[in-house]
């Protein structure tokens, strides 16, 4: 197999693409440098795109690794032929692999293995060939041997018949159409353990799906119920066609002695060894299709979530509600520094509502706080109920928003919050962290594990490594897009700069509090152990501002600095010119081929430049949608069929997407009313994480806490 090949035809692109995106990763470049400063090279290739070819590249590999290994031990037991070596290379997947090895592969002591060691083999090539003119049994009785154990008739044809079933189990072309043939045809059921028991998972309790169609939100919701040992999932083949294709292929003759032992021993082979194995294949195989669809979807949502626009140069009040332990309060300024804390208790059992509003109206005095961010945990619609009071009682346009705090209490309680804050409680770490994500919400969620964040589905049942490494990438690809103060970004967030390990981020850190701020890029290079690999990796989404050089302010790479100065002094600027944006640089320009050509560059990495000198630093978080500021409040009673709102996306899964529309309660706008101008084949195709969509009520239902939406209006 030609892995270059492979990926040329998986992924639709040139030959060309591969063998030059391959040959970057080999020599170490990260997926974010080589999507934005290495185009020429791949055809200006996306970072979905790169990351699809990178963990595809990683698989062909282990999969060429380990049909060496296979190719290895068949040929050190001397049994390797041209035919089984030709067909283990042309294997695409690691399952092939594995069907082709099976018979190869050292076993436990299996009923077969055991029957061998009696001296059963005769016997059972005997039945195999299916050419004996004699009854089984007297051929059985030249098997009979005390010393080997084997005292019975019965016992010498059971233990032939156990080396026929393990044989048939083996071959790889009998597992090949059986596993294709229950995929195609076959069930996927499950039912009830105990069905008077009320759970989440009553649609599954007499459920039955094609295998081939099943949908991947399914597939992880039986897992789920089957884990917690509420539901009895099942994988049901069409065993009759599998049998008869068995029979076809194993009875070659229709030799009276040999019939009925052969189809005896199908069965038993398809029951004890085949099914169960095959079983555990598919549903292996539709629980990572499932997780690889969900993961997807969980680093879609987050994506968008850590991509949403930064609100600032307001002073933010955090409010994390609680009942019985008061709800914490922190003040922080336009650039995230905590200037105040304190606890209030407005709610149950203590109701000091007027000492609460007292307390809020002095800090909102003393610090011109224009925005309250409150949690969206316990007590906060309790919360809001006061603070819209409070809001009406002051005369002064302060907003507030109800802002989704999943893993705040994680972030509160780690160690990374302990050091940022070692003289607040967990509460107060928890208001500061509500108050900083509406400021700025990547630099606030990325001292978050991803898991955390809550914009997935069964995150928690699925391969966390996988999950990990997959999220890890979205993030490290949002914060490479929007790029960091150098100057001010925490540890946390320079992690996830291109080519910045955990070390090399607390040493930037270490060297910007011994040394003061940076005044060019050129210094990463005195920071302990960042050598020039690094340093390239990582410089062009350093930015600097008010630094020594203009174009540390910009994503233009220090390699494209003099091409970039050249351009500049070409249109008649001078660099110190580029501060506030050279306005039409691009009409300037106009047979760009020709100055790229002139600038010894490509014309992907001028239009970059160029793009990037019109408005230097730009933040690609501004065309997101802003968050809905809010004044007054609805609760989930006032909400009427017919009534129209509008709602801020908060999740997207398969089935369709929450929005929240100020009630607390997301309410869920089904895939089929997302819209009816086309076929909607996944959620995200129509919505993202973020979006400020206007929806219709359906329907409330005020006991399950349910609101159905459409988007059909």
């Amino acid at each position: 197999m030609n892995i270059f090949e492979q990926l040329k035809d998986e992924l639709s692109i040139a030959l060309w693409q591969v063998e030059a995106v391959v040959k970057l990763i080999d020599e170490g470049n990260t997926i974010p440098f080589i999507a934005r400063y290495r185009k020429e090279m791949h055809g200006s290739l996306d970072d979905e795109q790169l990351r699809n070819l990178s963990e595809r590249l990683t698989y062909l590999r282990n999969l060429e690794d380990k049909k060496n290994q296979v190719l290895a031990s068949i040929e050190e037991q001397g049994k390797l032929t041209e035919e089984l070596k030709a067909q283990i290379l042309a294997a695409t997947t690691q399952v092939v692999v594995d069907d082709l090895y099976r018979p190869y592969r050292p076993k436990r002591r299996t009923r077969a293995i055991i029957a061998k060691e009696k001296g059963l083999e005769g016997l059972a090539n005997i039945i195999m060939l299916q050419m004996t003119d004699k009854p089984l049994e007297e051929e059985a009785k030249a098997y009979l041997s005390e010393e080997k154990e084997v005292t019975t008739l019965e016992e010498a044809i059971q233990g032939a018949m156990d080396i026929i079933a393990e044989s048939i189990s083996d071959e790889a072309d009998y597992r090949m159409y059986i596993r294709d043939l229950t995929i195609k045809e076959g069930l996927i059921t499950s039912n009830a353990k105990d069905e008077q028991t009320q759970s989440v998972y009553e649609m599954y309790y007499a459920f039955e799906e094609r295998i081939h169609k099943i949908a991947g939100h399914r597939v992880l919701a039986l897992n789920r119920g089957e884990k917690e040992k509420i539901l009895t999932v099942k994988v049901v083949a069409p065993e009759e066609d599998i049998l008869r294709y068995l029979e076809k292929k194993v009875i070659i003759k229709e030799n009276p002695n040999t019939v009925q032992v052969l189809k005896d021993t199908i069965a038993d082979s398809y029951s004890r060894l085949i099914a169960p194995a095959i079983e555990r294949e598919i549903r292996s195989d539709l629980t990572e299709k499932a997780e690889d669809g969900a993961i997807k979807i969980f680093g879609k949502n987050l994506e968008q979530l850590l991509m949403q626009p930064p609100i600032v140069g307001q002073v933010v009040l955090g409010w994390d509600p609680a009942f019985r332990t008061g709800c914490k309060l922190a003040v922080v300024d336009a650039t995230g520094k905590v200037l105040d804390t304190t606890v209030v208790y407005p709610t149950e059992p203590q109701n000091k509502v007027e000492e609460t509003k007292k307390t809020v109206k002095a800090l909102i005095d003393k610090y011109n706080i224009t925005l309250i961010s409150v949690g969206n945990g316990t007590a906060s619609r309790e919360s809001e109920h006061i603070i819209v009071e409070m809001l009406k009682e002051i005369n002064k346009p302060v907003q507030y928003v109800i802002v989704n705090e999943a893993g705040a209490s994680v972030y509160s309680a780690s160690k990374l919050a302990t050091e940022e804050f070692p003289n607040f409680d967990v509460g107060q770490r928890s208001a500061a962290s509500i108050a900083r994500r509406l400021q700025d919400p990547l630099a606030e969620l990325v001292k978050i594990d991803p898991k955390s964040i809550g914009v997935g589905q069964y995150q928690h049942d699925m391969n966390q490594k996988k999950l990990s490494e997959a999220l890890g990438g979205v993030v490290e690809g949002a914060v490479n897009k929007v790029g960091v103060d150098l100057n001010t970004a925490s540890a946390s967030l320079l992690e996830y700069v291109s080519g910045i390990s955990k070390a090399l981020a607390k040493n930037i850190v270490t060297y910007r509090e011994e040394n003061g701020r940076f005044t060019n890029r050129k210094q990463l290079l005195k920071v302990a152990k960042l050598g020039p690999k690094a340093f390239e990796q990582c410089a062009g989404f350093m930015r600097i501002s008010d630094g020594e050089n203009p174009l540390d302010g910009t994503s233009v790479h220090p390699e494209s600095y003099e091409a970039a100065t050249k351009l500049i002094e070409k249109v008649g600027y001078k660099l110190e010119d580029i501060k506030g944006g050279v306005t039409g640089l691009g009409l300037m320009v106009k047979d760009k081929i020709k100055v790229a050509s002139e600038l010894e560059i490509g014309e992907a990495t001028l239009l970059d430049i160029m793009k990037e000198l019109e408005k230097p630093g730009r933040d690609p978080r501004d065309e997101m949608p802003k968050p809905i500021l809010r004044t007054d409040v609805l609760e989930m009673k006032d909400l009427k069929e017919g009534m129209i709102l509008k709602g801020t996306v908060r999740n997207v899964i398969d089935f369709g997407a929450f929005v929240d529309i100020g009630v607390h309660q997301d309410g869920l706008v089904h895939i089929s009313q997302l819209t009816d101008k086309k076929f909607v084949k996944h959620p995200l195709d129509v919505v993202s994480v973020g979006d400020i969509v206007e929806v219709k009520v359906m329907s409330v239902d005020l006991q399950k806490k349910r609101i159905q939406l459409t988007m059909k209006i």
